[in-house]
C-alpha cells in the first residue's frame, strides 16, 4: 500500500511539470506554420530553433511596440505575455 501510495504521489507531483511542458509546445505549435516544426524553418521564414532566449524575447518585445514593424508577427507578439514569450524563448533555444 505504501508503494502505490508513493508512486501516486510521485505521479501528482510531477504533473505540473508535464503541464508546464504541454502548454508551451501548444503555444510553439502556433508558431510552427510559418517557422516550421519546433522553430526548424526550412524556408524563407527566420528559423527559431537554437535562437538565444534574450535574442527571442527582445525581437518579440518588438514586434510588440512597434519597433521591428512586421505586420504578420506584430499581430502575433500582441497576443502573447510577457511569461509566455520567455517560456517560448526557453522552448526554442533548447532545439537544435
Amino acid at each position: 500500500m505504501q508503494k502505490q501510495l508513493l508512486v501516486a504521489m510521485i505521479i501528482f507531483l510531477a504533473m505540473p511539470a508535464v503541464q508546464a511542458e504541454q502548454n508551451v509546445v501548444l503555444l510553439a505549435s502556433t508558431c510552427a506554420a510559418c517557422h516550421g516544426t519546433e522553430g526548424r524553418s526550412v524556408g524563407g521564414m527566420p528559423r527559431l530553433a537554437g535562437l538565444e532566449e534574450s535574442y527571442f524575447i527582445e525581437q518579440m518585445l518588438q514586434f510588440q511596440t512597434g519597433q521591428r514593424p512586421a505586420t504578420v508577427m506584430m499581430h502575433h507578439a500582441t497576443g502573447y505575455t510577457a511569461e509566455e514569450i520567455a517560456k517560448l524563448a526557453k522552448y526554442f533555444s533548447e532545439q537544435e
